[in-house]
């Protein structure tokens, strides 16, 4: 008897069909005829999913999902439903694969994750299968024998380089409903935040891996562009209240697989699957993680559906850069998961990081108006989670803007105990430390942030640094090569027109401002720091012109009081600029955390006025 012909066993009626499938295929490779006989397959003829069309090739599921998108492998997709379900047909796999090796100019390689027993022995045809199972058997045991001695005797094995790096690159939302990408992006960040816990264990933040999101690159070059030893990748299904996440690890010097799991799990459980995959990756790695660490690692509780998910998509409007209108959406989404379960306190982070956005001079909304929502938001957040380091991080931030600098240090310090490797966290202190007057401190801080992620912090985060440092030629080279890379950055560009300003270059500052002023529709922040150019360029008539609209603004929506000081500096109206200051100060503008090292400063830190300012600021 054939050694898959089982059909006549008891227990074969309990097989899945797809195992039946797979035995019929054996006794056909078995009696010779697989090549030229049509063996019929589950459901009437077609494999069902990524598992049967894994199980068919012989290979991974993550191996024939590349293989479908990079070498256009046959997968067709069904159409009629929202589970975005997969299947494919043997007859055009096999195809496929024929003209695969045929395309080769020497048999193909055999690919990642295939045994060291598959690479190496020749591949054998379906007519002669049944010639060599007694020389099979035979080779098996001089195998068992020969390896049970190389056992024995073997030299001491080469250890695997230690993984001390990490990149978790955006898990693949496969429902085929794209309005579903806010599921497995909330997965990919959640992930990242466990793990970014770790003080041995270094962990790209999920704004730089987001740039690979669909990637045309390999894995090796990848992780040499973010600078990791390792990387993690994987996909989610969501059927109804159930969620599927497969994830592996891959070592980034070779593209080996050596970890590789599937989770099904319903929705609630989701902070609970998020924990098991953190603590499995981080064993699997290898990491040393304190018990202070373990503890926050397996922290999980049930969540409802609605609420998890009214949290993601807040986090998915927020990472979107939709603007203004995108924040309002996330602060609508957190509000609705906040409503509907006060004790969820990852849904506060969410509203103190969206009402930090909302704060800042491109969104346009006072400080009055925002700067308690982001203090309310954080310390809830806290009191139900102490542990939460972006928590501390935001709220440390929104100290510092309000002055309260020994609670914005105390709130840095424990998000870096709490999240050591989170690059945020390094470059908010480093813009304390530039308040503080500590520039060459402050220096050393943002270019620490940069190597522990150098894509989120980006070289105007660097370039700002530089600029308060009176670093102007280090701050405009940073600006530049950051603008090299994204040229319609309003940021940067403002940061680069800062910078050439200071540096007696406002003709070329002018050209940059102008540019940022229209990429972000005419923001008040950009247009005081053009005026400043113009009158410094000569051209004091365009100066007023853009100050009285500024003015003619003020009248009907909030202008930051720190566009007008900017503008007054510049035109060398001094009286004026002490009035918008005044204003500064009772608006507690966002200028004033940087009394003590602003270039724009210079000119007047001898007056008796600008001194009394420093004090009240809580600085002098």
């Amino acid at each position: 008897m054939p050694p898959f012909a089982v059909a006549n066993h008891p227990g074969y009626n309990r097989l899945t069909p797809f195992s039946k499938f797979l035995i019929s295929r054996e006794n056909a490779m078995a009696d010779g005829s697989f090549e030229s006989a049509t063996v019929k397959s589950p459901a009437g003829g077609r494999l069902e999913s990524w598992k049967e069309i894994a199980a068919y090739l012989n290979r991974d599921v993550t191996t024939v999902q590349r293989w479908e998108k990079r070498e256009r492998m046959p997968v067709h997709r069904h159409l009629h439903d929202q589970r975005g379900s997969v299947y494919a047909v043997p007859a055009e796999l096999d195809a496929w694969r024929r003209g695969r090796a045929a395309r080769a100019d020497e048999p193909p390689k055999p690919a990642a994750g295939l045994s060291r027993f598959e690479k190496t022995v020749p591949a054998i045809t379906a007519s002669g299968f049944r010639r060599w199972i007694p020389l099979a058997f035979v080779a098996s045991i001089v195998l068992i024998v020969a390896a049970y001695a190389a056992f024995r005797h073997r030299p001491a094995s080469q250890p695997t380089a230690p993984i001390h790096s990490l990149a978790v690159l955006p898990l693949r939302n496969l429902s085929g409903d794209p309005s579903q990408d806010y599921l497995a992006d909330g997965f990919t960040e959640a992930l990242i935040d466990r793990l970014a816990g770790i003080h041995d264990l270094r962990v790209v933040s999920h704004t730089s891996v987001m740039r690979f999101k669909n990637p045309q690159l390999s894995v090796p070059e990848i992780a040499k562009i973010l600078g990791v030893d390792a990387v993690v990748e994987g996909s989610v299904i969501r059927d109804g209240t159930h969620v599927r996440v497969t994830a592996q690890l891959i070592r980034a010097s070779t593209d080996e697989h050596f970890w590789s799991e599937t989770y099904d799990r319903e929705l609630r459980d989701a902070l609970t699957l998020e924990s098991e995959l953190a603590q499995v990756i981080a064993e699997k790695v290898e990491v040393t993680v304190t018990g202070q660490e373990h503890q926050r690692l397996i922290a999980a509780r049930p969540v409802a559906p609605e609420v998890y998910e009214s949290y993601l998509k807040g986090r998915f409007a927020l990472e979107q850069g939709t603007g203004k209108a995108g924040i309002e959406e996330g602060i609508r989404d957190f509000s609705a998961a906040t409503q509907q379960d006060p004790t969820f306190a990852l849904a506060y982070v969410g509203l103190a990081k969206a009402y930090t956005e909302l704060g800042t001079v491109f969104a346009g909304s006072s400080p009055a108006e925002t700067r308690p929502r982001v203090i309310a938001a954080a310390q809830r957040a806290l009191a139900l989670d102490p542990d939460l380091a972006e928590a501390h991080n935001m709220l440390a931030f929104v100290l510092e803007e309000e002055w309260d600098w020994a609670g914005a240090e105390a709130e840095y310090q424990r998000a870096l105990e709490l999240a050591p490797n989170d690059a945020s966290a390094y470059a908010g202190y480093a813009l304390w430390l530039s308040c503080e007057g500590r520039n060459d401190e402050a220096v050393l801080w943002i270019q620490r942030a940069r190597q522990l992620d150098p894509i989120a912090v980006t070289g105007e985060n660097v370039a700002w640094i530089l600029f308060l440092a009176h670093r102007y030629v280090e701050s405009i080279r940073e600006a530049r090569d950051a603008l090299a890379a994204q040229p319609d950055n309003g940021r940067t560009l403002l940061t680069l027109g800062f910078a050439l300003n200071a540096n007696r270059q406002p003709g070329e500052a002018v050209a940059v401002l102008e540019r940022a002023l229209a990429l972000t529709d005419g923001s008040p922040a950009v247009a005081g720091v053009l005026v400043r150019a113009y009158a410094l360029a000569g051209r004091r008539s365009d100066a007023l012109r853009l100050l009285a609209d500024l003015k003619r603004r003020g009248k009907s929506g909030y202008i930051p009081s720190a566009a007008f000081v900017n503008a007054y500096l510049g035109l060398g109206e001094e009286d004026q600029a002490f009035g918008a200051l005044e204003q500064a100060v009772q608006e507690k503008s966002n200028i004033l955390q940087f009394v003590k090292t602003h270039p724009y400063f210079d000119p007047i830190r001898s007056d008796p006025r600008f001194r009394d300012l420093v004090h009240r600021v809580g600085l002098g």
